[in-house]
């Protein structure tokens, strides 16, 4: 259908090489589409840019390979070889002006033919006009490059310049905050679920927030919008990129040691104005087994930080890896593959849903084992501190459920599945006893978002600003 449309509305100049774009880049997107059935927007172009080589080589298959060679390739090289002889510019222009209007009244005849189906359908799903357009990947481009690059300098806006931290009696506050991946709500056992994703959280004083939903569907969208000041309803990726988040406020207290150490691709932008480690390295991450480098690793070192700063409040960032698909099996070491037949390949449609399934949820076990570890090194300072760890995943994961794998679905049509996900509280003694706290395992079920971070970390070291919500602080309800 793409190559329908190049055809038509090309010239004599530009038949040819658009053609062989439509064909090679059509191959790739038919196959991301036929495959996992995601909708290639801008956020998917934005997600393709921002990731790495080890990251989207997961996604490197042989299908892939013979899409792009099959589909892409050599028709472009027969497009390329091909001699195309052209009338005169009036009867091109009558020949196609001819087609339009064939393809003009067959359309309109199908719209009418089921307009009682159709009507209803897109006027209440307007995005999705869009969505099942076979141009929608250059319109999609267009809108990356113009939000990103061509809609002048990014001046990034401060905000909470205000922000301070009152004196106050007792410890310090040391607070690791993780970012999970891919971690959707109904595969953890603390919600229910009939396997046991989480052996030992459970024996942890854990407030289990059941009920939390993520800003966006991937993660170049829901990790800068959930630290952003803004709700999902108002927040944009220009917005993102131009307004301060809420670490740059903690920062202006001047009273907060900052640090964001990340096992995933990078903080997408989040941290570039406070201090950020690379862990998806072994140059750093001193805990890289079968050729990946583990959560875990993310905890070694931190007491030099911590050990640095004994006069400050600390908050620590770690992003996972998590459950990044589709090569679930890589992310977790064979001792804790619990659950098998596992699928040990990242062309997930060579798999059956029970082995998807199986190496998706032995990824969780191994969040679990992560977390517990988070848990008990924060539990060595709790003499010294008030300790407490938030985590939270940046979004869910689609695992075949009406034939739809990974995530990254416009948010409007994503399924409960890649939106509802994994959060929970574990706070040491001092921070248990507090009104606060007490409060909200009474609301522990309420519906929460990604629009809450930003109030509740900055209720948690206790700022005082302007920018600072008490309705969207979860300690505060």
């Amino acid at each position: 259908m793409t190559v329908f449309f190049f055809t038509l509305f090309s010239s004599r100049w530009t038949t040819k090489p658009l053609l062989i774009v439509a064909l090679l880049i059509s191959s790739l997107t038919n196959y991301f589409m036929n495959t996992y059935h995601v909708i290639i927007d801008d956020s998917m172009i934005r997600n393709a840019v921002q990731t790495d080589f080890a990251e989207s080589s997961d996604l490197l298959t042989l299908k892939l390979v013979l899409y792009f060679v099959f589909l892409g390739l050599l028709p472009a090289y027969l497009v390329y070889r091909t001699k195309v002889v052209y009338r005169n510019w009036k009867s091109e222009l009558w020949s196609k002006t001819k087609t339009i209007l064939l393809a003009l009244a067959i359309i309109a005849a199908s719209l009418f033919a089921y307009s009682k189906y159709y009507t209803s359908f897109f006027r209440e799903h307007k995005p999705l006009r869009f969505s099942v357009n076979p141009l929608y990947w250059i319109f999609a481009s267009g809108k990356y490059v113009y939000l990103t690059y061509n809609s002048g300098p990014v001046i990034v806006k401060p905000i909470g310049t205000d922000a301070v931290i009152p004196d106050r009696k007792g410890a310090h506050r040391l607070i690791i905050m993780v970012v999970g991946e891919a971690a959707r709500a109904d595969h953890f056992s603390l919600n229910g679920y009939n396997r046991e994703t989480n052996p030992k959280l459970k024996q942890e004083a854990i407030i289990n927030l059941s009920n939390t939903y993520s800003c966006g569907t991937a993660t170049a969208e829901s990790v800068p919008c959930m630290f952003s000041v803004y709700p999902r309803s108002e927040y944009t990726y220009k917005k993102g990129i131009s307004t301060e988040n809420v670490l740059d406020v903690l920062k202006h207290t001047g009273k907060v040691a900052l640090l964001w150490r990340d096992n995933n691709s990078d903080s997408k932008g989040v941290a570039l104005r406070i201090p950020y480690e690379n862990y998806k390295i072994p140059a750093h991450n001193t805990v890289c087994t079968e050729g990946e480098c583990r959560d875990v690793g993310m905890l070694v070192g931190l007491d030099t930080f911590i050990a640095k700063h004994p006069d400050k409040d600390i908050l620590i960032v770690l992003h996972q890896m998590g459950n990044h698909g589709p090569a679930y099996y890589k992310r977790y070491p064979k001792a804790y593959e619990k659950f098998t037949p596992v699928c040990e390949t990242n062309q997930l449609e060579s798999c059956s849903r029970e082995a998807i399934t199986n190496a998706y949820d032995n990824a969780l076990r191994y969040t679990d084992t992560f977390l517990a570890k988070t848990i008990d090194f924060l539990k060595k300072y709790e003499g010294k501190y008030q300790t407490a760890m938030l985590y939270m995943s940046d979004h869910g994961e689609s695992l075949g459920e009406n034939g739809l794998y990974l995530h990254g679905l416009p948010y409007f049509m994503a399924p409960d599945a890649q939106k509802h996900i994994g959060a929970l509280f574990w706070f040491g003694p001092a921070f248990r006893q507090t009104p606060e706290v007490q409060s909200l395992q009474k609301y522990k079920e309420a519906r929460f978002s990604h629009d809450y971070l930003f109030h509740t970390l900055l209720g948690l070291f206790g700022v005082q600003t302007k920018v600072y919500d008490k309705k969207l602080d979860m300690l505060a309800q």
